[in-house]
């Protein structure tokens, strides 16, 4: 239960997940730009708070390299509208962090953050490691990572 809310916070499917991430971050753009390269690939993991109907935060991890490191790249974290600012982005990507600890050896996390998103991952223990720079899709960004 996060503020009064009752969600279930848990490994997810990517095809779960496809919908918030429409709404959420492809905004005018059709559909399958929701979908990433390597969802489905076995060894990458998605994650999901759900109410009673659907997803309302979600996160991919994809196995990737970061400057020749072998990292998870975070990609596709969103949450509903409704929901933010509740805690609710905060568990999910606890959640994820304990999941890939407990049953993975890569320590290392990336992502591209999204301008409005850099102080959220910046209080959950993520630096900023690059310039600004522009995705001509999804706007403004700083590459950040973070070591478990």
């Amino acid at each position: 239960t996060i503020n009064q809310m009752t969600l279930s916070i848990r490994s997810a499917k990517a095809e779960e997940l496809v919908d918030l991430r429409h709404r959420v971050l492809r905004v005018g753009l059709p559909r399958e730009e929701a979908i990433f390269p390597g969802d489905d690939l076995p060894g990458s993991r998605h994650f999901g708070a759900f109410d009673e109907e659907s997803a309302v935060c979600c996160a991919t991890f994809h196995r990737s390299e970061y400057e020749g490191e072998l990292a998870w790249r975070l990609r596709g974290m969103a949450t509903d509208e409704g929901f933010r600012s509740q805690g609710v982005g905060r568990e999910v990507l606890k959640y994820a962090e304990e999941a890939l600890l407990a049953d993975d050896p890569i320590r290392l996390l990336w992502c591209n953050a999204r301008i409005a998103a850099v102080r959220f991952y910046q209080s959950q223990g993520w630096g900023i490691v690059s310039e600004l720079f522009d995705i001509p899709t999804a706007g403004l960004h700083h590459r950040m990572v973070k070591r478990l």
